[in-house]
């Protein structure tokens, strides 16, 4: 592990192989169906891999500008690969839509590169650059502990490496043991505490399921219900900005279970749905 962290001879042959892998991986990864909503998939849309990524970059640089020109060139290679690729295999234009936001994050690896060199300088001013990006990586494992909550075993997987990169980053990078102790502990406090937030305050997943209409007829005689009441809770509620009813949900685990609106008399319409961590699907039994 140590190694990872100052002990790889990082030439740029090997840089650009590492970021075309990077990007092909990623561009490969995001057009699997099946691997949208895991762990898998999280590398296609936020931070925490590539800053990994970055750190590994500037452990093994050899100085201030080695460090901000191979961080720049990492990205500036890795990125516009993920859309490329998809847009080429999907005949898509991800690449015009999304990669104007990403050139911003690319230009701003040259400083942050630059600037995190200072990190190997096992210097307590180090540690305070290192700190933003355990912050990063703890706003990440907060965002991804609420959905491992609500889509068990979902996303244990990078829940896992949230938590492990929150530790290891200052117990690899830095060699003075007393930055090394406060660092972890810092690290352990921040665990304990997003942890300790997402588990008293559960995910739920709000959302508007059904409009009252001709197919699905229903209003505030009418009474709504799953079949399961773990997965969470369904009324009937009039909203004026439609001038009808909808089916209100508050979702608080993803599974399959009934949904039934029984009517006054007794008669009631079934249908399966299908729950997942922001979306669901509806089939009438």
């Amino acid at each position: 592990m140590k190694k990872l962290f100052g002990g790889i001879n990082l030439t740029w042959l090997k840089l650009v192989i590492f970021a075309i892998i990077a990007g092909v991986y990623t561009a490969v990864i995001a057009m699997i169906p099946e691997l949208v909503y895991t762990s898998f998939n999280t590398i296609t849309v936020t931070f925490e891999v590539w800053i990994l990524f970055g750190i590994i970059i500037i452990m093994n640089s050899k100085s201030n500008l080695d460090s901000g020109l191979k961080c720049f060139v990492f990205f500036l290679i890795s990125q516009p690969l993920v859309y490329i690729i998809q847009d080429m295999v999907n005949g898509s234009e991800l690449f015009h839509t999304y990669y104007r936001f990403w050139i911003v994050w690319t230009i701003a690896c040259f400083p942050m590169g630059f600037i995190g060199y200072y990190m190997k300088k096992d210097k307590w001013w180090g540690y305070l650059i290192l700190l933003p990006m355990i912050l990063f990586v703890g706003m990440e494992y907060s965002l991804y502990l609420s959905d491992f909550i609500f889509a068990m075993p979902r996303y244990i997987l990078i829940v896992l490496f949230c938590i492990g990169t929150m530790i290891i980053y200052p117990l690899y990078i830095f060699n003075d043991k007393k930055i090394r102790n406060v660092g972890v502990i810092i690290s352990g406090v921040l665990i304990a505490i997003i942890t300790l937030f997402g588990v008293l305050n559960p995910p739920v997943y709000e959302t508007q399921i059904m409009f009252n209409n001709k197919e699905h007829p229903f209003n505030d005689t009418y009474r709504a219900y799953l079949s399961d009441s773990k997965y969470g809770e369904v009324s009937i509620k009039y909203y004026e900005s439609v001038e009808g009813y909808m089916l209100n949900a508050k979702f608080k685990k993803a599974g399959t279970t009934d949904l039934i609106i029984e009517s006054p008399d007794g008669t009631k319409n079934e249908y399966s749905i299908s729950i997942k961590r922001s979306t669901y699907k509806i089939t009438k039994k």
